[in-house]
């Protein structure tokens, strides 16, 4: 097991690499420490692994991106910020990756979730894209990735509604591959 600072936590289990948002204290947001930790994680593993795994921890996928810090940015530096999260997502999408979500996946980590090549949740977890309810517009991807996988009617209900939807409605609409218990053991064990 390795920890990245004090935000995720790294463990390789056969030839995967598993990756744990460890901030339940903040809902696993994705802070711009998450974000630094996961871009260090995706160019150290991502030609190496055989699967990158994201989970999370205490029922917390993740929450999204780290609202008070993004209160604090403008400008100039919120397009930076963007397009930072946007590389990110790109470089997610191009590895062998699956989103084990084990809880609520909210704005930023639904895009992460979208970016990966599979995604795995947990009966109780909740999706929702909370940016209508608050103000803002996410900017790592969701709005090209989640209307290709899921159609244009349901991504904009998703969008202009900011209600969380259940496990079994986003598997219903094609937001989810599956439903286990475990997403975790799940993700190790699947054909990608």
């Amino acid at each position: 097991m390795d920890k990245v600072s004090v935000v995720i936590e790294i463990n390789e289990i056969e030839n995967a690499i598993v990756v744990r948002f460890i901030r339940p204290e903040k809902r696993n947001s994705l802070s711009i420490e998450v974000i630094e930790a996961l871009e260090v994680c995706i160019e150290k593993f991502a030609d190496v692994a055989e699967r990158i795994i994201f989970t999370g921890v205490n029922g917390y996928f993740a929450s999204g991106a780290d609202l008070r810090e993004i209160a604090e940015i403008k400008g100039e530096e919120a397009r930076q910020f963007a397009r930072r999260g946007q590389r990110l997502m790109a470089k997610i999408n191009k590895v062998r990756s699956i989103a084990a979500i084990n809880g609520i996946s909210f704005g930023g980590a639904l895009d992460l979730s979208l970016s990966c090549q599979l995604r795995i949740a947990h009966p109780q977890a909740t999706f929702c894209h909370p940016g209508a309810r608050i103000g803002i517009m996410t900017g790592w991807g969701g709005t090209q990735r989640l209307p290709r996988l899921v159609g244009e009617a349901a991504a904009l209900h998703i969008f202009f509604t900011a209600e969380p939807i259940s496990a079994s409605a986003a598997l219903e609409i094609g937001l989810i591959d599956l439903i286990r218990d475990d997403p975790v053991s799940a993700a190790l064990k699947i054909e990608l």
